[in-house]
């Protein structure tokens, strides 16, 4: 059987909330919640979003899902789905009437240290030019 192929969903947040909220910034670090958790499940994460304030019937949801390359959904925990989306209780209602999961990884958010605050910053304030802190 072909391993479930998952849609990781991160929040975006202002590199300004940093200090204050740090895993709300770091999407790259909500994606590997989510990527650890499909690991573990034996599912494949096939599509990396990030949204914030989404309308839960937004084509941008539901294109792959259409198109038959996800079969779930899955956020680090429920505050970052709330952020990425207007409204968690129509999007799992949609979910529900479409026939997708939708879950979250439930993990404990990582504490984060000055220098794992710094290397956020440093990967979200370079400039324009492509870089994607790789």
């Amino acid at each position: 059987m072909d391993a479930l192929r998952v849609a990781a969903i991160a929040s975006l947040a202002p590199l300004e909330e940093l200090d204050a909220d740090p895993f709300a910034v770091d999407t790259r670090g909500q994606h590997a919640v989510c990527a650890r958790w499909a690991a573990e499940q034996g599912y494949v994460v096939t599509r990396h979003l990030l949204f914030y304030g989404l309308r839960a019937d937004h084509c941008g949801l539901w294109r792959d899902v259409d198109a038959g390359q996800v079969d779930l959904f899955v956020a680090p925990n429920r505050r970052v789905l709330a952020r990425a989306l207007r409204s968690v209780e129509e999007f799992t209602a949609e979910c529900e009437r479409r026939g997708v999961r939708l879950e979250t990884a439930g993990a404990e958010e990582p504490a984060y240290t000055s220098a794992m605050k710094a290397e956020v910053h440093r990967r979200l304030s370079m400039p324009t030019a492509g870089y994607d802190g790789t």
